[in-house]
């Protein structure tokens, strides 16, 4: 591989979340990070979340929100991760959740209220047709009802979707097909102007077929300058696993520890080449080193870029510390 003439650099960071876990009850068909059942059921240590946190703060971000995966798989975990944020002087804007917790009304009421206590002040409530393929609506019904009863801030995401959903039985899960039937054929392909979803995890091929597809080499010719969203911080995470994901993108890590760089090209040769030479660089390297071949054409350059890395990882087995989680490229 040949030699970057540019060193990846993370001055500071702007806004972002602390991953808890990647195991999910669910498996959604948008999700950035490929969570699912599948995924062992690892829960951020109290020592890890307070290092992510002192990291964070020491870059000059003072707030995050906390996610998963589903961080309420474990209530005890997220105590203690909520305890070390206030330790560590980072306010938690939200905590994100899909509902699958929930059982009964007395059951939702105790969980969120040991939670307030613990310093939890808002609930990010995800609501949208792919998650209504798992979670039965009734589920979101109640934690929504359960935050009123307890003092929690109700953040839904994403309140338009909820007439749609409720118009099916709230008691059982629901197939995309079946709101196609009812809203049309084209209503998968009409949910990205009205929901933001980063198109990269799952999302990029549950929507390749909505958008116009290009070659390998349209791709890398219309993306000729290196890849600057790795330097974007506007909505970074860090992981259970001491990594810190560079630009929202799924799959490529950074230690945390090793922050804010400048990165060395010899421990991070991949992201070292993206940052450089963009795509084209990357899909020249897997071709010659990784006998990479395009499986069609692709709706963006992390649409090739994901299908590069997770060739790497499934077809070849490699393994190295700038392509983790491992379980990420199984799981999409």
């Amino acid at each position: 591989m040949r030699t970057p003439k540019k060193n990846l650099y993370i001055p500071h960071l702007i806004s972002g979340g602390l991953i808890t876990n990647y195991y999910c009850t669910s498996a959604c068909r948008h999700c950035l990070y490929g969570c699912s059942p599948r995924w062992e059921k690892k829960y951020i240590e109290t020592s890890m979340a307070a290092r992510m946190l002192e990291i964070i703060g020491q870059m000059g971000c003072r707030s995050v929100h906390i996610g998963g995966g589903e961080p309420f798989l474990n209530p005890g975990g997220l105590i203690d991760t909520l305890g070390a944020a206030a330790e560590c002087g980072i306010s938690v804007d939200y905590v994100e959740t899909n509902s699958s917790w929930y059982r009964d009304e007395n059951h939702g009421i105790t969980l969120l209220s040991r939670l307030r206590r613990a310093g939890l002040n808002t609930l990010l409530i995800s609501m949208s047709p792919f998650h209504n393929e798992h979670i039965p609506f009734y589920k979101v019904k109640g934690v929504i009802a359960a935050c009123r009863e307890t003092g929690v801030g109700v953040f839904p995401w994403i309140t338009e979707f909820y007439p749609e959903i409720d118009t099916f039985d709230d008691r059982t899960s629901h197939h995309l097909e079946e709101y196609q039937a009812v809203f049309g054929i084209d209503y998968l392909d009409r949910i990205p102007s009205r929901y933001w979803i980063h198109f990269g995890g799952r999302a990029l091929d549950t929507f390749s077929a909505s958008f116009p597809g290009f070659s390998s080499e349209d791709i890398c010719s219309r993306n000729a300058t290196g890849c600057s969203e790795l330097r974007d911080t506007s909505h970074f995470h860090m992981d259970l696993f001491g990594n810190y994901v560079p630009g929202l993108c799924s799959g490529l890590a950074i230690q945390a520890d090793h922050l804010p760089g400048p990165l060395s090209h010899s421990e991070y040769p991949m992201l070292s080449l993206l940052y450089s030479e963009g795509i084209g660089g990357l899909y020249s390297m897997a071709r010659h080193r990784f006998n990479f071949a395009s499986n069609g054409s692709y709706i963006s350059k992390c649409h090739l870029c994901l299908d590069i890395r997770r060739h790497m990882v499934v077809d070849y087995g490699v393994e190295t510390m700038e392509l983790q989680p491992l379980d990420f490229y199984r799981n999409v």
